[in-house]
């Protein structure tokens, strides 16, 4: 059976920016094709996409990625049951997240001297949890140690039906955030969830210097006798424009997030997670000293392909620098190198025998594009893309008229 796969190509101009910088403050670059470019990395991108969904999906069907599990936990346990105090409700909590994850919780040092009550237990990592089994956890957690009783629950969860329960509801119920990145249990591997998203380091289409901005600061109470700057500094600077590049694997998706609870609607959870995800990583940007330079830019270019059986990146389209076209400006010429590279690529290796596509597109100099897929703006390639992946997921009726189960997924051909 045929696989989903999303490939998402987007050219975008950033103006004058410190979008990701490494750790000396100077914007990240990388080597490619001989030259220096103009680097976002793949985990600001996807930070910035997480960050849209805040808007673009109900908090119940996200998740939370912190060191602060016990804490979190604890404050649901609390809602469920508001006659335990804090300090009960986190031995609660340690207790359970220990034995539903296997992780190791420690009470770490107080942060300065006025602190009167020690914090909660943190895990040794990151740990990304849903919501909802967040809320499953909680109410495990007050059925097991009814009244706060702290031994109660240590017996509840010695009982190997319990224990596996508790580890159960943290395989289950999967928010889209984890679905779609996926999560690492370093301690209980068999609670890791492989990402159904890949998502590159943008690169600039062209070579790129940095530039530095050299500023001052005036005192406000100076008068005219007292000369010179209250403040000065320097920051580091770029401006390209940027191939940016993900895939999502849709069976994958599918498989982290289970199916449906709605029977008529099998697929209804995926095709709102892969429109969340196109809509936040298309529209997202990554904040990085963006209080200083404003430099809020939609994707002048976005191109969304499926495949059925691999991930296609363009890049190589770029691995020459694009030259600033005669009058100036790099988006023209990315966009005709990109005119003429696909079809070439897709004729090569016969990707071109599967739905056309979809372009959205801004201004003349990217009309050299509407030749790779049907031009739509966002609000129909969201519905166009989301009817599509629904299609290609939905069971197939058998022959009593009966749906047969679902597509499956397998895993990636290339590596995340």
């Amino acid at each position: 059976m045929n696989r989903t796969i999303l490939d998402i190509h987007i050219l975008q101009t950033v103006p004058p920016s410190n979008l990701n910088r490494d750790d000396t403050g100077t914007p990240k670059s990388a080597t490619y094709g001989g030259v220096r470019r103009s680097r976002v990395s793949s985990q600001a991108w996807k930070r910035a996409t997480r960050e849209a969904f805040g808007e673009l999906l109900d908090s119940s069907e996200l998740g939370i990625r912190t060191k602060k599990v016990v804490e979190v936990l604890a404050e649901r346990v609390m809602e469920l049951d508001s006659s335990l105090p804090p300090a009960t409700a986190q031995a609660l909590a340690a207790e359970t997240i220990t034995t539903a994850t296997g992780s190791k919780v420690a009470v770490p040092g107080r942060k300065s001297k006025q602190d009167t009550e020690d914090p909660a237990a943190e895990s040794t990592y990151l740990m990304f949890l849903s919501n909802r089994q967040y809320g499953a956890l909680a109410a495990m957690t007050v059925e097991g140690g009814k009244g706060g009783d702290l031994q109660a629950l240590k017996d509840f969860l010695k009982v190997k039906e319990n224990k596996s329960r508790a580890k159960q509801l943290v395989l289950t119920e999967h928010s889209v955030d984890i679905a779609l990145f996926g999560r690492m249990v370093a301690d209980s591997t068999d609670l890791n969830v492989d990402a159904a998203a890949q998502v590159a380091h943008a690169l600039s289409v062209h070579a790129v210097e940095v530039e530095s901005d050299y500023y001052t600061a005036v005192d406000d109470k100076n008068t005219d006798a007292e000369t010179g700057a209250g403040m000065i500094g320097s920051i580091d600077f770029n401006s390209a424009t940027l191939y940016r590049y993900a895939a999502l694997d849709v069976n994958r998706l599918q498989e982290n997030l289970g199916a449906g609870h709605d029977d008529a609607r099998p697929v209804e959870p995926t095709r709102r997670a892969v429109a969340a995800f196109l809509e936040g990583f298309i529209t997202s940007l990554p904040t990085g000293k963006i209080n200083t330079f404003g430099n809020q830019t939609l994707p002048a270019a976005v191109i969304v392909k499926i495949r059925s059986r691999r991930p296609v990146s363009y890049v190589a389209a770029f691995e020459e620098p694009v030259a600033p076209s005669e009058g100036g400006g790099f988006l023209r010429g990315s966009c005709e190198r990109l005119a003429a590279f696909v079809p070439d690529l897709e004729a090569s290796f016969g990707l071109s025998d599967g739905p056309k596509g979809w372009v959205l597109r801004v201004g003349k100099e990217t009309e050299a594009l509407s030749g790779l897929g049907k031009t739509v703006n966002l609000s129909e390639l969201l519905a166009e893309v989301g009817d599509a992946v629904a299609a290609r997921l939905a069971p197939e009726p058998s022959e009593n008229g009966g749906p047969e189960g679902g597509s499956s997924g397998a895993a990636p051909e290339s590596g995340a």
